[in-house]
């Protein structure tokens, strides 16, 4: 259970990491936030298990509902940038322009 723990605490870090490194690439940004939603849904449900929490069964679901919908959101931007200017790179982007 542990090492189970420590692998997802890395793999979480590790997302955190590649989101500060690649944050001018959209598609990258949207990878490593998925990462991060699966390595705490994956804690989440080890530690409800582990603890036999019965009145927090619903956590794990919940944090795959906003994940789904985070990640819907962020494909959306993805084609509408990607076909708005043809690319994901967000760093020439200005976004405060109409």
């Amino acid at each position: 259970m542990l090492s189970i723990s420590m692998n997802m605490t890395l793999a979480f870090t590790t997302a955190l990491l590649g989101m500060l490194m690649f944050r001018s690439h959209l598609m990258s940004s949207l990878l490593c936030l998925e990462g991060m939603m699966l390595s705490m849904f994956i804690l989440s449900t080890l530690l409800i298990l582990n603890m036999q929490y019965t009145i927090t069964f619903m956590m794990p679901i919940l944090l795959l509902v906003f994940a789904a919908c985070e990640a819907a959101i962020g494909l959306a931007l993805l084609v509408t940038v990607s076909n708005t200017y043809g690319l994901d790179y967000i760093q020439n982007l200005n976004l405060l322009q109409c």
